[in-house]
């Protein structure tokens, strides 16, 4: 497994910042990568598209949270509902230090705490629901009652947009634009693929800025391979308090970073061969 970018730590207002965090997603992309070979039963075309979300969140100080207290009452509270699509936070977590490096060795091994599919046992992130589980509801859930508490720390939810295909994550927008969650902060890992085929040929989601806009929701789009990006968008509306829910559209590309997995509709579910994802890695380090 490869060792975190040996880079000095940055600050938002040094000029480096954005290359750093840039740098930051290429790491998780190709240590992702190095997962899949070890673990070739893992999802990685879903993984690979929100690399760049990840270092923004994680790297740039947009979540707040202690690694030496995973339930810290100050900590942000993340639901990963892209559960499908999240082993790419296993070197994020290791190299921040919620578990031993070691176990990124060991993925999908007898024992392991990191699987397939991430598990809530794992520290670093409140719980991985996925569509079945509904994180975009749970979520709404942990902010109404934060709000109720009038506490601080705010809600982050990493969603996929084949699961805005599901009724009950409909509900839970509306929910949360109804009762004005405006410490509610969705992330859309906008990939444009589902299990099935492209999101646009299963049911489109198109406009969906306007559906979340009619639903009382604050709106924001970026690149989702610009980690800067992501990065200036997520802080924007962690910061906003206008009585609003509010989602940030992260516009990516399902299997980033491998050809074969880019141009194949149905790469989902699509496992890479060794020599595959060797020449992926060996075209990512260029």
């Amino acid at each position: 497994m490869m060792t975190a970018a040996k880079l000095t730590e940055m600050k938002p207002t040094d000029p480096g910042f954005p290359a750093y965090l840039q740098e930051k997603g290429k790491w998780i992309r190709l240590s992702t990568l190095e997962i899949h070979k070890a673990a070739r039963e893992t999802r990685v075309a879903s993984s690979l598209s929100n690399c760049e979300i990840l270092a923004a969140l994680y790297y740039g100080g947009v979540l707040r949270f202690d690694t030496k207290n995973q339930y810290w009452e100050g900590r942000d509270r993340f639901v990963v509902s892209k559960g499908h699509g999240t082993i790419s936070m296993y070197p994020v977590l290791g190299d921040l230090g919620f578990f031993p490096k070691s176990e990124l060795k060991r993925v999908c091994q007898e024992g392991s705490i990191l699987g397939g599919i991430p598990d809530p046992i794992i520290p670093g992130f409140e719980t991985v629901n996925g569509s079945l589980g509904h994180g975009v509801g749970v979520a709404c859930g942990m902010a109404v009652a934060l709000k109720k508490q009038k506490k601080a720390p705010q809600v982050f939810v990493l969603a996929g947009d084949g699961e805005m295909h599901e009724g009950a994550v409909w509900e839970a927008i509306m929910f949360a634009g109804h009762h004005k969650l405006d410490n509610y902060n969705m992330i859309i890992d906008r990939n444009t693929k589902c299990m099935l085929n492209s999101t646009d040929k299963v049911l489109d989601l198109e406009p969906l800025n306007g559906k979340f806009e009619q639903f009382g929701w604050h709106v924001e789009r970026v690149d989702g391979h610009n980690a800067h990006a992501v990065y200036t968008g997520a802080m924007k509306i962690r910061e906003m308090h206008t009585n609003k829910p509010k989602v940030l559209i992260c516009d990516t590309l399902k299997g980033k970073g491998v050809p074969k997995l880019e141009d194949t509709p149905f790469c989902h579910i699509v496992a890479l061969n060794e020599a595959e994802i060797d020449e992926a890695i060996a075209r990512l380090k260029l």
